[in-house]
């Protein structure tokens, strides 16, 4: 790969792509992990001891905001990457705004449903 590939633009995609995924596996944990306490909940009638419901809560919304904010981040990043590639790096008449408009999407969507599970417990 030389200069004017855009190659290079595609390679950034991909890795924007990787990390949108991970952020969608890191936020479907925290939100198992956040409803596990009322699962633990409906199975027994009393708590087990030492375990506050608030806790798997807690853990969940911390998740979440990892995940959500690991999609925001590579986000960024990509965004400030493409702006250092010159116009023969991009492929021409394609779409550059989509992946990075997922992502930002992603984590939008993450902080509401933590902010949601935090209002709910």
């Amino acid at each position: 790969m030389g200069d004017n590939d855009p190659r290079v633009y595609f390679a950034a995609e991909r890795t924007l792509l990787a990390w949108v995924r991970t952020g969608i596996a890191v936020i479907g944990l925290g939100f198992v992990v956040a409803r596990f306490g009322l699962f633990l909940r409906m199975l027994a009638a009393d708590q087990p001891a030492g375990v506050h419901p608030g806790v798997s809560t807690a853990i969940g919304v911390g998740l979440i905001a990892l995940g959500a904010a690991a999609a925001a981040f590579a986000s960024l990043q990509h965004v400030r990457f493409c702006r250092t590639l010159g116009p023969s790096d991009r492929p021409p008449e394609y779409g550059t705004a989509f992946a990075p408009t997922i992502g930002f999407s992603l984590a939008a969507v993450g902080a509401i449903l933590a902010v949601y599970l935090l209002a709910s417990s």
